[in-house]
């Protein structure tokens, strides 16, 4: 009962988080995701260096606005896209931008719940970068994801606390890794794109 209390409680943190952004930077924008917008095609395009997506099926987890579909239908061919995200909001803007798009699904839905299509290819810009009360929160997300791949899964964290984060956390890059390489045999770090922002590409 306890642990269900604290997860309800995390969500309502990230929800309120992101409304008052939608608020402040209006629905749609990458400010409401609590990105910058040149933040946020830097860490598309470093998740990107994942593989060639080209005819492959890529799950997106904590879609936001489905920002990620459009960036890579420009430099692959025929990505099949589908965007998991928790907060209706955001879904609603990314199935009005999107529904009459080739080549991408949409669903509503806590990725850490609901079943996970296997795909060669999982990505997580953002998704795992909150606070939580369980200290096990992101091993068994990553866990979890990685088991939905068949070629690889790529995320990014924050390794510092932004002031005014809200419910944003910083972890450690080595404490990552060395979980991240108890599950697959090829784990690669970038940290050198973005202050603050580090992406683990982990290969099967």
């Amino acid at each position: 009962m306890r642990n269900r209390i604290s997860q309800m409680l995390d969500s309502a943190a990230v929800f309120r988080f992101h409304r008052q952004r939608i608020r402040e930077y209006g629905a749609g924008s990458p400010g409401a995701l609590g990105w910058n917008p040149v933040g946020q095609q830097i860490r598309f395009k470093t998740l990107a260096q994942i593989g060639d997506l080209s005819h492959c099926s890529v799950l997106d987890v904590g879609c936001g606005y489905a920002d990620l579909y459009p960036f890579l239908k420009q430099r692959f061919t025929e990505v099949q896209y589908q965007g998991i995200e928790h907060m209706p909001e955001l879904l609603e803007v990314a199935k009005a931008r999107y529904a009459d798009a080739a080549g991408i699904t949409l669903q509503l839905g806590d990725f850490l719940k609901v079943p996970l299509p296997l795909s060669d290819y999982v990505l997580a810009s953002g998704a795992l970068s909150y606070r939580n009360r369980d200290p096990h929160f992101v091993p068994q997300a990553i866990e979890r994801l990685y088991g939905s791949c068949r070629r690889a899964l790529g995320f990014n964290l924050l390794d510092w606390a932004p002031a005014g984060g809200g419910p944003l956390a910083a972890f450690d890059p080595a404490e990552i890794v060395a979980f991240c390489e108890t599950l697959s045999p090829n784990v690669v770090l970038l940290n050198d794109y973005w202050k603050g922002d580090f992406t683990v590409l982990m290969y099967r």
